[in-house]
């Protein structure tokens, strides 16, 4: 249980250290990024408290269709990921303060990777997943609709175009959105389904039960 409490804290921290790594690249962001971005927009509020809004209403989601993917990781994803997101952001824009194509590229790839593995770690720790994890995992094993790949790719589709779409209302205008839309968001969309599952088999189900 403490390896499992640990694999699940520091998957969640690892994950909001993943979301700063994508807001400085500006190449794009996760699905649900884009989404909560999109809704700033709309509601003139802090990002960190949308954050907690938003995963609330989709706790409420897990909570009615599969009670079992609430726990640990969810309560601390829920009230302490978006601060720790903010914070790490400005650490990032404090130590690089210019930024270049290249610098950039590294930390979309960052980004990418500390996000897949996070989600790997807290999956396997089976403590519970952050909200909008549970959406695709639901879909797969417990409403049986496809292979969780696929239906994490799905439900990241469906969120980047809400998000545009909220992104566009707040703005009258898509002019900026490409920050929040490019090609790492598509990365992503694409990759991190079959980049957790590796990463599920490679490192974290190994580090949980003590095999080499």
């Amino acid at each position: 249980m403490k390896k499992r409490i640990a694999m699940s804290i520091f998957g969640v921290f690892l994950c909001a250290v993943s979301v700063a790594f994508f807001k400085y690249a500006a190449f794009g962001m996760d699905a649900f990024q884009v989404f909560v971005n999109g809704m700033v927009e709309v509601i003139p509020i802090s990002y960190g408290t949308l954050y907690v809004i938003i995963n609330v209403a989709l706790l409420l989601f897990a909570f009615i269709f599969d009670k079992h993917y609430i726990g640990l990781a969810t309560i601390i994803n829920l009230f302490f990921l978006g601060y720790v997101a903010e914070f790490s952001l400005w650490i990032l824009n404090m130590v690089f303060p210019v930024s270049g194509i290249l610098l950039r590229s590294v930390f979309l790839v960052i980004g990418i990777v500390l996000m897949s593995l996070a989600s790997a770690l807290y999956y396997t720790s089976d403590l519970g997943v952050s909200t909008f994890d549970a959406i695709a995992l639901i879909m797969a094993n417990t409403w049986k609709i496809g292979k969780f790949r696929y239906c994490r790719i799905g439900v990241e589709l469906c969120t980047v175009i809400l998000g545009c779409i909220l992104y566009f209302v707040g703005n009258k205008s898509f002019s900026g959105l490409g920050a929040l839309v490019s090609v790492g968001t598509i990365i992503t969309a694409f990759c991190m389904g079959p980049l957790i599952e590796v990463f599920n088999k490679t490192i974290a189900e190994p580090l949980l039960h003590g095999e080499k």
